[in-house]
């Protein structure tokens, strides 16, 4: 017998990026993956294979109870918005698993194939003011931005220049707003708990 699942649509601050919010966990907790293409998917999430289908389906990103696609700029969300939640929602209903396969933690680059599935960015947690930066993030920064359809890690910080860098995935990833988040609130926030820290900036997963 299929479970009864709701699904909700929900804007987030980048224009090319839906949340569809359900009413169970789809990742197990701290979890997520994103797929930036078809290939990125296979053998890994049959769901993420079955959105790209969808043609103006560019990018895919689960954590937690929703999932956060990101579209090309061909077409508007209020023709295709009812359609993918529907899909979501028959989908959940009748699959217990979203992601098969978890792959294993990788260290953002920038680069392409592998190294963009990323799970949870493996952090250098090697001192003090490592772990300083690391829980401000956890506390503060991350649930706001899993609240909008994104996730933020916290990769490193660089003794020598001050420099914090993070991976930003979802709905993060490519938003106009984002580099204004990061330098109006993330890095006021770190520098005013942190005397160490000059500059927060971002890789995008």
């Amino acid at each position: 017998m299929k479970r009864t699942v709701t699904v909700y649509a929900e804007a987030t601050p980048n224009p090319a990026t839906m949340k569809f919010v359900t009413d169970v966990m789809l990742m197990n907790g701290g979890e997520s993956a994103e797929f930036l293409s078809i290939e990125d998917a296979k053998g890994f999430s049959t769901m993420a294979e079955a959105l790209f289908a969808f043609p103006f389906v560019k990018s895919v990103f689960f954590a937690n109870n929703f999932v956060t696609v990101t579209k090309t700029e061909t077409i508007q969300w209020e023709f295709v918005m009812n359609e993918l939640r529907e899909f979501v929602r028959d989908w959940v209903q009748n699959n217990d698993t979203i992601v098969e396969k978890m792959p294993a933690p990788k260290s953002a680059t920038g680069g392409s194939g592998v190294e963009q599935k990323i799970v949870s960015v493996e952090p250098e947690l090697n001192t003090e003011t490592d772990h300083l930066i690391y829980n401000l993030l956890e506390e503060y920064v991350k649930p706001a931005v899993e609240s909008d359809g994104g996730a933020i890690d916290f990769k490193s910080f660089d003794e020598v220049t001050g420099t914090v860098t993070v991976v930003l995935r979802g709905s993060c990833s490519g938003c106009p707003s984002s580099t204004a988040t990061l330098k109006g609130g993330i890095e006021t926030l770190l520098k005013s708990n942190c005397p160490e820290v000059s500059e927060v900036v971002a890789l995008e997963g």
